[in-house]
This record gives C-alpha cells, structure tokens and sequence, in this order.
C-alpha cells in the first residue's frame, strides 16, 4: 500500500499566497518569512503531490501550471471548510465568524457594495468581508482560483462548473442628453435612434450585449466614444455626445459634472440581464457564504431600479 502524500497546512498556506502574488518573494513578504522557506515548502508540495505547480520564470515570476490552478482551488476551499470548522468549536454563541472575499461585477459594485457591507457588519459583527470589483473575464477567474468564495454579477455564462441563483433581473434603458427631442418621451423605440452616435460602455461580454440589443433592432450605430467607466459614459451622453444603452440607474439623472441625462424605458421587446450570485460547485457553501448570500440577495431586490431622484 502506497503512503500518502504527507501535505501540511504551512506548505498549503504557502503555496496559496505564492500563487496569489505570482511571485515567491511577496508571499515570504506577506507571511514575514524567508523567501527560502516558502520556496522549500512549495518544493516539497510538489514532491509530495507528484505534479508540477509553477513554471519558474527568473524575469517574470512565477506562472501556475493547470495543476496548480486546479490545486489552487481545491487548496483554497479545503482551507476555507478547515477555518469554518475551527470558528464552529471556538464559537460558543452560534454567531457566524472568520473572513469572506466576495467578488463583484465592477459596474454593479457601487449600487450594492457598500449596503452589503454595512449589512454584513451590522448583523455579523465577528464576520470579516473582503471585495474584488471585477470584469466577467476576472470574475469567473477569482471564482475557480478560489480568490474570492462568492461572486454577484450579470449572467453572462459561466460554465457547469460555477452554479449561480437569479437574484433579480436589469432591464436596460436608454439614456439621452437632457435637451434631446426625446428626452420628455414616456419611452422610446430603438429605431427612433437609427441617425444618433452611440456612447459605448466597452466592456466584456457588456459590448456584445448593447451591441446585439440595437442589431436585433436593425441597428448598427456609430459610436462615437468608447469607455471602460459606467460614469465616463453618462458623462459623454450628458453632454450631448450620443446616447447610450445601460442597465444600472442611479437615483438622480446628474453626472460628475452637473450635467444631465434623461433615461427612458425602452418600448422595443429587449432582454434584460439576470443578476446572479455564483459560486463554485464543488465548493460546499460555507456558514460565512450563506450569510452573505441571504443579505446579498435582499440588498439587491431593492437596489435594482429604484425610482428616481429629481432635483
């Protein structure tokens, strides 16, 4: 009978960070150790599981081979379910303790973050809440490396191996400038924009959908300008630079700079986009991700479309 592999939760632990940071002197930095204990114990880990972990670039650090982002992630949630259980037998009061990393949607994070936050803190006061803005690129990324435990953000397929629960849906609208001819309109058609440049918020997955939104309206609009930032884009249209396609409203119509838009509903039959909480499957939901799960999903049914403020 072969002997087990003998893995302790110091080279775990190291290679965690390691793989974290890409680079073994910022993760002896982190854990205020020598760089030649982490790279010892990342040595031996290997050994002891058979696969190679890092390719080992003297000029570029380090890179995690598919084993080791497989193992990162099965590393990460063993840990995870380790604290969890240790927090159980600590804790003698029931109340739920230890630290979360959640991820979220860059675009969605500053409607909900910070009331899940408070919420969190206000009914967990021994639980920690950790956050990572994300793309959906980096989003499915933090997700299986195990960099954060939970994630919101707009369904745009993630693959069997995260599962995700509808918290609520965002319908987009159209946004105008606030002198427009339209902009007094209970509503518009998509059509009625076919001459108007368009404000393009570019992001992943984000562009595809706007853009296939107007196409399947017969559109192909000019776009004018193109931005990564949500407020850069209202900001574009505000000043009468085109109009543009969102899906998150705040709750006043003014941009950074006091300029105005008006947003409208809009009349064509269009998709709005799930607003989920995902997760890996093969991670078992912690006592941590729970909580967070359930006050997530109430902050986001109220957050979504609220109506607005005018001033």
């Amino acid at each position: 009978m072969s002997k087990k592999p003998d893995v302790t939760l110091a080279q775990l632990r190291y290679f965690i960070e390691a793989a974290t940071h890409l680079s073994m002197t910022r993760a002896a930095e982190e854990l205020f150790v020598a760089q030649s204990a982490v790279s010892s114990a990342i040595a031996q880990l290997e050994q002891q599981v058979g696969a190679q972990l890092f390719i080992r670039q003297r000029s570029r650090g380090l890179t995690l081979t598919p084993a080791g982002q497989q193992f990162l992630g099965d590393a990460r949630a063993l840990l995870l379910n380790l604290e969890e259980a240790l927090d159980t037998a600590r804790g003698i009061d029931n109340q739920v303790r230890g630290t979360i990393r959640i991820g979220c949607f860059v675009t969605l994070a500053p409607f909900i973050l910070p009331a899940i936050v408070s919420r969190v803190r206000a009914e967990h006061p021994y639980l920690d809440i950790e956050v990572d803005e994300l793309d959906t690129d980096g989003a499915r990324a933090a997700l299986r490396s195990g960099r954060v435990e939970l994630l919101i953000g707009y369904d745009f397929g993630f693959g069997n191996d995260i599962r995700t629960a509808v918290l609520s849906d965002a319908p987009p609208h159209v946004i105008l400038p606030a002198d427009h001819p339209l902009a007094s309109s209970p509503q518009v058609f998509l059509r009625e924009l076919s001459r108007e440049p368009m404000i393009l918020l570019d992001l992943p997955h984000s562009r595809e959908y706007f853009l296939g939104i107007l196409a399947g309206a017969g559109l192909q609009p000019e776009i004018r300008h193109r931005s990564l930032n949500y407020e850069t884009v209202r900001a574009f249209v505000a000043h009468g630079h085109g109009f543009s396609i969102l899906n998150q409203r705040p709750r006043h119509d003014f941009s950074y700079d006091g300029e105005r838009v008006a947003a409208l509903p809009i009349a064509d039959s269009v998709p709005a986009l799930p607003v989920v909480l995902a997760a890996m499957r093969s991670v078992r939901a912690t006592a941590r991700a729970r909580a967070v799960s359930d006050i997530a999903a109430q902050v986001v049914a109220e957050a979504l479309n609220p109506e607005p403020l005018r001033s």
